[in-house]
Formats: C-alpha cells, sequence, structure tokens
C-alpha cells in the first residue's frame, strides 16, 4: 500500500487503523499497509510468520483488528495497534509455553506487547505455531 493510502485511511484513537469488515488476505494487507510508522513493518513481518506457519491459514478483519484462524470465525491470534506498541493477542494463550507475558481479564487469553526495537521473531513464530494446533475461539 502506498504512503498515499495510508493517509487516506482514518485511524481510530490510539492509531489503529480503520478498516472494513472483510474476509481474505486483502483486508489484511489493507490494514497492515495502513498501519503507522515503526509498526508497518512489524504487521508485515507477524502476517509472513503466520502466513509461512500455519499453511492454509483463514485471514480476516473485524473490529479493526486482523484475525487469523484454521477456519472461517475460529480464530487462534489477532492483533491490534495502539499508540506505542502492537498487542497480539493468543485466545488460547494460557496453553502455549511460555505463556505470553500479559494478562487478560479473560481467562484463557494472553497477550504479548511488542515495542518499537523489541520483535521477538522466533517467540512469536513458536507461540504462533502452538496456538494454530489449539481449538480456536469462535468470534
Amino acid at each position: 500500500m502506498t504512503k498515499e493510502a495510508n493517509a487516506d485511511t482514518p485511524a481510530l484513537s490510539g492509531g489503529n487503523p480503520q478498516i472494513a469488515r472483510g474476509y481474505g488476505d486483502a483486508p489484511v494487507q489493507a490494514y497492515i499497509g495502513a498501519m503507522p510508522g515503526w509498526k508497518r513493518a512489524i504487521g508485515a513481518q507477524m502476517d509472513a510468520i503466520i502466513t509461512q506457519a500455519v499453511p492454509g491459514v483463514v485471514k480476516a478483519v473485524k473490529w479493526n483488528t486482523p484475525f487469523y484462524g484454521l477456519e472461517k470465525d475460529v480464530w487462534f491470534t489477532g492483533f491490534h495497534c495502539f499508540d506505542k506498541y502492537i498487542k497480539i493477542s493468543f485466545f488460547r494463550g494460557t496453553a502455549l509455553d511460555p505463556v505470553p507475558p500479559g494478562k487478560s481479564k479473560q481467562a484463557e487469553v494472553r497477550y504479548y506487547d511488542i515495542y518499537e526495537g523489541q520483535f521477538d521473531e522466533a517467540q512469536f513464530a513458536d507461540w504462533v505455531k502452538q496456538a494454530s494446533q489449539l481449538p480456536g475461539v469462535r468470534a
């Protein structure tokens, strides 16, 4: 996505791109292309890691958030932009080893927050592989 297209994409508070709901790779790529600053490159890396680690992964954007799963509307991870970081949600995160550090009010959900210059690609890939083998969450 070009810088001009990125500039035309409205952002919600916190800098999260406002992307229309949709299924497939195109809306996810639109979201990634609209991610602000350094987050865009990390978003592209995360998408590439997920796509490589999980052949046949299903993608969608819902609630201005990219989701990834093994079947439509059943997801194992998703992410969201905030002003200073990207928040990755692992919907069955308590079953991952090691458990991602960010706790949630939802019993099984765990978060991994990525700040500029602090993306651990190897750990992320490992979590994605583990998460994709667990039952997904319907949303």
